[in-house]
């Protein structure tokens, strides 16, 4: 009776706005792998765990040749819901022609990316907004050391694979910011950490990759974050941390499952996820670095250009523009 109490609970959630769990449960769920297999090595099944660690020593290699896509698992219909819930948009606004590959800088990174994770791991809407395309949407290697919760998350393959690609038809989505922007995700916040990010410009040249930049409107009003202005003393905790374990803690807060007051399921705030004119790159094996930094400004141009035509559509004030540090 109980087991069944707790799946209809789980059912009503899901079919409410509650269908965030995701988010927690995402690091949940990273987390638990971690215990069980620690239970694994410590109990009578350790045998499983030594297998395990067998077959992680066999396919270790696999996140950087491509990973395993699963159309199944993007295909849920819980992830239907998750988009709704916000709900969460794709804008286009430019053809891309699947001849090429393309490069996505997206951005902000905000606390937890829902916009690149709604759009380019879930549902058809790039696919029909942009026929012929596969998205490919990187995330920290570190993910991939983590047992079980790896082959869960073993959709794509290293930057350079994909790119790698002669015939085109392939499209790389990188977070630019990285976990250390998540730490500036306040609602209203429009600071990108773009300024020394260039080795996405790099690998652009060396692919011949045509860059496209991507503006998520909403992504950033998803969660209220504790106060770390640079050089408070939480700022600085956090920055050692992220050095430290290769991501960032930002100390984030929402709304609960059943009231509005406090939780961490995210605010119920629509994202629309602008993507923005390709820019041609010609490959270059060996750029130079003024070729690198010519790119790169050209880059913030689109960029700042793409929010500048689209922030009044998305409640931005007209006295408003982006933050580039």
């Amino acid at each position: 009776y109980l087991i069944k109490q707790l799946f209809w609970l789980f059912e009503l959630c899901i079919m409410r706005d509650s269908c965030l769990l995701w988010f927690p449960f995402l690091s949940l769920v990273a987390e638990f792998c971690c215990g069980f297999f620690v239970i694994l090595i410590l109990g009578n099944f350790w045998f499983l765990a030594v297998l395990y660690l067998l077959w992680l020593y066999l396919d270790w290699e696999t996140p950087c040749t491509g990973g395993r896509r699963s159309q199944w698992v993007r295909s849920w219909t819980v992830w239907k819901y998750f988009r709704e819930y916000f709900p969460i948009h794709l804008i286009k606004t430019s053809d891309l022609s699947p001849n090429h590959n393309y490069l996505l800088g997206f951005h902000p990174h905000g606390v937890l990316v829902a916009g690149a994770f709604g759009n380019f791991c879930t549902g058809p809407s790039f696919k029909n907004l942009f026929p012929g395309l596969t998205p490919y949407l990187h995330i920290m290697p570190i993910w991939f050391g983590c047992p079980f919760f790896r082959e869960y998350i073993m959709s794509a393959g290293s930057v350079s694979y994909v790119l790698n690609n002669e015939g085109g038809g392939h499209a790389s989505i990188i977070v630019i910011g990285g976990a250390e922007e998540s730490l500036n995700a306040h609602p209203g916040s429009l600071t990108l950490n773009i300024l020394k990010r260039k080795g996405f410009i790099k690998m652009a040249l060396k692919h011949g990759a045509h860059l496209v930049p991507v503006f998520s409107f909403g992504e950033n009003e998803l969660f209220k974050q504790v106060a770390n202005p640079k050089g408070s003393w939480l700022r600085n905790v956090q920055e050692k941390l992220q050095k430290i374990m290769g991501f960032a803690l930002p100390l984030f807060h929402a709304r609960g499952v059943f009231q509005y007051s406090f939780g961490l399921i995210p605010y119920r705030q629509p994202i629309h996820t602008v993507v923005g004119s390709p820019i041609p790159v010609k490959r270059n094996l060996n750029p130079t670095t003024e070729e690198i930094e010519q790119l790169h400004a050209l880059y913030l141009q689109k960029l700042r250009k793409l929010f500048e035509e689209h922030k009044s559509n998305y409640g931005i004030p007209e006295h408003k523009s982006l933050i580039f540090e």
